[in-house]
């Protein structure tokens, strides 16, 4: 894990620079005096830890903060231990250490600062793997991301810019497309029967004429696609 270190007092940024050099699987890449420095220096660069002094003249921690571009974990620093409450209005902030800074408190921020980046390195790496199961895939639901098996969805019906994935009891209203779902589903499983719906070959109940019913929705099915729809059924 790397990090930078922003603060206008350079004995502050030498102190911490030496107690962090003391963490074996922690590197400091950068020593800033101000924020327009720390801004050149992530725009080029990728940062998983920043140390962050809240009192800079001209440009508070604070201010940083409000025009990070891209969310990174912040540890602050500062003498004024009065300012600590504001750090709770931030998602970014991680941990907050007062002046002078007491290295075994030091030690325990870097601990969490770890974990949280362990956590995440193992939940990037899941839905990396992920991508590729067709199996399942995820939706996001309220900035909330919801896995499902594919193996559970019994149809796709498409509802303007929305898509509305069917369960046996639970459904969901999703801000997609049914070719940008396809995507995710395996075509030995699902096959879109019309435009407007995808369904899952495996809970076919019955075809009749150009519907077939799967649970208790009735679907259409186009003409040009009947014949493929078909062939693709396991016929006696």
């Amino acid at each position: 894990m790397n990090c930078i270190i922003i603060d206008d007092e350079s004995v502050s940024r030498e102190i911490l620079t030496f107690l962090c050099e003391k963490e074996p699987d922690l590197e400091v890449v950068g020593s800033f005096s101000n924020a327009l420095d720390a801004f050149r220096f992530l725009n080029k660069e990728q940062v998983d830890l920043i140390f962050l002094d809240i009192h800079m003249p001209g440009f508070s921690g604070f201010d940083f903060i409000q025009t990070l571009k891209k969310p990174t974990h912040i540890i602050l620093t500062t003498s004024d231990q009065s300012i600590a409450i504001h750090a709770f209005d931030y998602d970014t902030i991680i941990d907050f250490l007062t002046k002078p800074i007491d290295p075994n408190r030091l030690k325990k921020a870097i601990g969490k600062a770890f974990k949280i980046h362990k956590q995440e390195d193992t939940t990037a790496s899941e839905l990396k793997s992920d991508k590729g199961d067709k199996s399942q895939f995820y939706i996001n639901i309220d900035k909330r991301l919801i896995k499902l098996n594919a193996n559970e969805v019994n149809l796709i019906e498409a509802q303007g810019d929305y898509a509305l994935i069917k369960l046996d009891n639970q459904e969901y209203r999703v801000h997609s497309t049914l070719t940008k779902i396809f995507e995710k589903l395996s075509p030995d499983s699902f096959f879109q029967v019309h435009r407007s719906y995808i369904i899952n070959l495996h809970k076919i109940i019955d075809i009749q004429d150009n519907t077939v019913l799967i649970k208790k929705s009735v679907i259409p099915i186009s003409r040009s696609r009947r014949a493929e729809l078909m062939s693709r059924l396991n016929l006696i």
